[in-house]
């Protein structure tokens, strides 16, 4: 007999690991099949910087156990200014979160197959996906497949659904530190805070950010989108590593900072863009092999296990009308999902993105005091792509960056 599950979720990250356990919950047949060995597990995908928010906290019962520290306040920086805003929220020791996911699904009865690199998917005679093939030559099949690989991508990649762009690729490290001076006279007061630094200087066409982890300990990264914005202030020949050694050598927070020596560096890459499609026959593609990240701000496991979550609710769907219908039309419901709960307005928000990271150094000074004088939750509302909330952060002075955006989207 062959080896067959309900459900094969490629991938034991969040988002993979939550539609698992959502769907193992529920009492189906799920099997997770994991590139890495478990001995170690997460030692080659513990890449995340890990904020997240209480709404996903409690959503998905997340323990206390995986939490570093609890933060009150989100903190903006530019060059030469700040802006703080409450927002409480919580850096994960993200190795701890993955394993808690992994046997918070078994607790429930999912299977976890760890050795298991996807390589491709196994097709029917109807051209649709049967199964997939992993760790070589061995296969496994379900009703439905869900791809939450990244941006590898494997399977999405093979069945058409994936469209992930090379120039709208951020790629990202992250060191964790001791010796931080949190609370620098010369800065904003970074204890219990997220803080993101908009400076072209140090993360051209990106951002650049301090979370602190407890004491004199932090997560110190940056990111960037290899955008116009990085080839006009990127410093030619310069590595992401070169960007964060200056910004850890010019800045006076870091002067008594080290690395903290067991603690492995953190390197990853997502896509800023639209999603192609979500799904098609039988399948669907959750995480970052869609991509789900928070444009604006890079946040991704909330988002992630949202995805998960989805996906596990059409399946379910799919499941319960007496015969499994796993078509597209069936699995339609995960992209409508997906648009309303997962990321909505989200090309209101990829707008606002592209627009941030296109401006210069100065505008980020603007952008601060205009944040300072504005009503408190003008930030939140631009973020969730508000569009009047955007408009009141927009300049005449601004009129060059939106034509400039335009035509280049137009050229696209």
């Amino acid at each position: 007999m062959p080896d067959r599950f309900d459900v094969i979720v490629a991938g034991a990250g969040p988002a993979g690991a939550q539609c698992a356990r959502d769907l193992a919950q529920r009492g189906y047949d799920v099997v997770v099949l994991e590139a890495e060995a478990e001995d170690g597990f997460p030692r080659q995908s513990n890449k995340s910087t890990a904020g997240t928010f209480p709404s996903m906290m409690a959503s998905f019962g997340v323990p206390d156990e995986v939490v570093m520290n609890y933060t009150d306040d989100v903190v903006l920086e530019s060059p030469n200014d700040h802006y703080v805003q409450h927002q409480p929220g919580a850096v994960l020791e993200f190795a701890d979160f993955k394993r808690w996911l992994v046997e918070a699904g078994r607790e429930e009865g999912a299977t976890y197959r760890f050795d298991a690199r996807v390589n491709a998917p196994i097709m029917g005679a109807d051209d649709t996906i049967d199964g997939v093939r992993y760790a070589g030559d061995e296969e496994v099949y379900a009703d439905i497949v869900v791809d939450a690989t990244g941006p590898a991508a494997p399977l999405a990649k093979k069945l058409g659904v994936s469209d992930l762009q090379r120039d709208h690729q951020a790629i990202g490290v992250e060191w964790e530190m001791e010796g931080v001076q949190v609370d620098h006279p010369d800065y904003a007061d970074l204890t219990d805070t997220m803080m993101l630094r908009l400076d072209h200087t140090y993360a051209p066409g990106g951002y650049s950010w301090i979370f602190h982890t407890g004491g004199d300990t932090a997560k110190v990264g940056l990111c960037y989108i290899q955008n116009d914005s990085h080839e006009r202030y990127g410093r030619e020949g310069a590595s992401i590593d070169d960007y964060l050694h200056h910004w850890l050598d010019t800045d006076p927070r870091f002067e008594n900072a080290e690395r903290i020596a067991d603690k492995q560096q953190h390197r990853g890459s997502a896509h800023i863009q639209m999603p192609g499609d979500l799904y098609t026959d039988g399948f669907m593609a959750v995480g970052d092999t869609v991509p789900t990240i928070d444009p604006l701000w890079g946040e991704g496991i909330h988002k992630g296990m949202k995805s998960g979550r989805m996906a596990a609710i059409t399946a379910d769907r799919c499941f319960t009308n007496g015969d499994a219908d796993t078509s597209a039309e069936a699995m339609s419901v995960y992209g409508k999902l997906w648009h309303s709960k997962v990321a909505p307005r989200m090309r209101e928000r990829l707008l606002m993105t592209e627009l941030l990271y296109l401006a210069p150094n100065d505008r980020y000074d603007t952008l601060m005091a205009d944040l300072q004088a504005a009503d408190s939750d003008v930030l939140a509302k631009a973020n969730a792509g508000n569009v009047r909330a955007m408009i009141n952060l927009i300049h005449v002075g601004d009129v060059g960056l939106l034509t400039k955006f335009a035509r280049e989207r137009l050229r696209e």
